[in-house]
């Protein structure tokens, strides 16, 4: 009798909702498909400022270095719309967001007055470059060269920036953000036309 109350429909369904939880928790893969998916419901939406305040938002300057060790600064890329996203591998919303870039990064990638710089912060070029291939992911990696801004990276990653043309920051968003909706796309596309 005790046996039967043990394993009743409510217990077992109980179970299952701790396991996965418990699941979610400690795995990093499992808990970036899942706020992948919530992504896709519409939750995790970047906002999107309409204009840029010309007043004290110059992107302060700093080096990124590419997996041949070619280093350049952020001042260099005046000219171009840079999307600057800091992530790591071990970072579930990090993670989780990586799709949606990669696809706002097929969309601009033949554009020559766009440059992409997704950034590694743990500076471990070759875990974070096995990451990306193992994902499929044809997104540019960079470590930074540098000491960070804290303009440009707070307390938290994923951070994403946006700088015009002109290097001022254009867009910052922390934590993880659907980057591949038409709308985003469409606001993106905005400061290449500009």
């Amino acid at each position: 009798m005790n046996l039967r109350r043990l394993f009743s429909l409510s217990n077992i369904t109980t179970a299952i909702m701790v396991l996965f939880l418990i699941l979610v928790w400690v795995n990093p893969s499992v808990k970036a498909g899942v706020m992948q998916g919530l992504m896709k419901v519409g939750l995790f939406q970047p906002g999107m400022p309409e204009e840029v305040s010309p007043e004290n938002n110059l992107a302060p300057d700093m080096a990124f270095t590419d997996g041949e060790g070619k280093t350049f600064t952020l001042s260099s890329l005046r000219g171009k719309v840079v999307f600057l996203n800091f992530w790591a591998t071990w970072c579930p919303p990090c993670r989780a967001e990586m799709p949606s870039i990669n696809a706002l990064y097929e969309r601009f990638r033949e554009d020559k007055n766009v440059i992409f710089l997704t950034v590694d912060t743990d500076g471990n070029y070759k875990k974070a470059s096995s990451f990306l291939k193992r994902q499929q992911y044809s997104l540019p990696l960079y470590v930074a060269d540098s000491e960070i801004p804290r303009e440009l990276l707070g307390r938290s990653i994923p951070t994403t920036v946006i700088i015009n043309k002109k290097g001022q920051i254009a867009y910052r968003h922390e934590g993880a953000a659907d980057y591949g909706n038409e709308r985003f796309m469409s606001y993106f596309e905005k400061y290449i036309r500009k």
